[in-house]
């Protein structure tokens, strides 16, 4: 009898572990598609993660009132990572026990990456809307809509110097940030061939990000009529302040990081007039698309979108191009569906709000014009 028991527990004990599973896998009798999405939704890069939320959201909707992908409908869940590796991997895990099929997300780099160990391991799909590190896509089963560190660092140096913006370029930057300093290497490896001089480049750490006074001075020291800051946008709130407090007027240019200063708490939007940005996505657009989302979200959510948040719409929306282009049902396992859609992407062009006939190639990079945006006015207008 004792025995009995203890093969009777043993069984038991068996059986509840892998009920707790869940995950990869293991998705039983679902009927619809659950995207799970991952970012910083407080936190001092709360408007990356919230907007990034609430476009995905706003994609979703359409889709299932369009009758959904494949004819199934689609869930979506987020999960807050306070911009936190370590967090982010547990809001995989909380998507994974939810039944996640596939991921947008993480939307930060650091975050992204430590994601990808995780989705990689399980073969499920991954789409960071925003994670532009060179290792974010390391793996085949991880794509971006973004353009890379690289590609935005090279991008702006051709902008600067293709509009003839300025000939002398001081540039800061976090060097303690992946993001950050891999943008500037770049920028600067550009530069040479563009026609303008870096005159100062000084960097800063994640421990002396509060006190920029020594950077600007050397750039304003050296003449440099243009600022590049490859940071985000709560670090260059602050240098503008500090620069406008020492009369240093220089035009500031910044890639997708400087996205969403104009929402930081009292800080004072007047400062920013001027401004530039490297961006794929403009809320002025006058298209069809770009104006229904911007009615859409604004009506919603009282701002006016990023690019964080037309990056996030796109990557649904090329999830069910690629879904349908290669027939994803939601019964079939994460890992079947993550083999099929890595193909999908590779067969799709999408007309998107970040651009149209977006493409990507196995290596899951994508392919798109950038363009560039001027604060004027506390609002982001199309550059001309």
């Amino acid at each position: 009898m004792k025995k009995l028991l203890s093969v009777l527990l043993t069984v038991v004990m068996a059986a509840s572990m892998l009920a707790g599973c869940g995950g990869a896998g293991n998705k039983g009798g679902d009927d619809t598609f659950k995207i799970g999405v991952i970012g910083p939704l407080t936190g001092g890069a709360a408007a990356y993660g919230q907007a990034v939320q609430y476009a995905a959201e706003i994609a979703v909707e359409e889709i299932n009132a369009a009758g959904g992908i494949n004819g199934k409908q689609v869930e979506i869940k987020s999960e807050d990572d306070e911009l936190d590796a370590q967090k982010s991997v547990n809001a995989y895990n909380t998507l994974k026990d939810w039944g996640m099929d596939m991921l947008v997300g993480s939307v930060t780099s650091a975050c992204s990456i430590a994601v990808s160990e995780e989705s990689k391991n399980d073969n499920l799909f991954q789409i960071t809307p925003s994670g532009s590190a060179v290792d974010c896509v390391k793996y085949d089963n991880v794509f971006r809509v973004c353009f890379s560190d690289p590609a935005q660092g090279a991008a702006s140096a051709r902008y600067i110097g293709t509009n003839g913006l300025a000939s002398k370029v001081g540039v800061i930057y976090d060097s303690s940030d992946v993001y950050s300093s891999g943008i500037y290497q770049t920028f600067a490896e550009e530069a040479a061939n563009q026609g303008f001089e870096i005159v100062s480049a000084e960097a800063f750490t994640a421990d002396s990000k509060t006190d920029f006074s020594v950077q600007l001075q050397k750039a304003k020291d050296a003449g440099a009529e243009l600022v590049f800051l490859p940071i985000y946008y709560t670090e260059a709130s602050l240098i503008l302040q500090q620069a406008d407090t020492m009369g240093y007027k220089p035009v500031f240019f910044g890639c997708d990081g400087l996205d969403g200063i104009l929402g930081v708490e009292n800080f004072d939007t007047s400062l920013a007039e001027g401004a530039m940005l490297l961006t794929p996505f403009a809320a002025d657009a006058t298209d069809d698309m770009t104006k229904k989302f911007v009615a859409t979200f604004e009506d919603k959510h009282e701002i006016t979108p990023n690019q964080f948040a037309a990056d996030a719409y796109d990557a649904v929306y090329a999830i069910k191009a690629a879904a349908e282009k290669e027939n994803v049902t939601p019964d079939m396992s994460v890992s079947d569906m993550c083999d099929a859609l890595k193909k999908g992407m590779t067969e799709i062009s999408l007309d998107g709000l970040t651009s149209t006939g977006m493409t990507w190639d196995a290596s899951g990079e994508p392919t798109k014009e950038p363009k560039a945006v001027t604060i004027q006015n506390g609002a982001y207008v199309s550059a001309q």
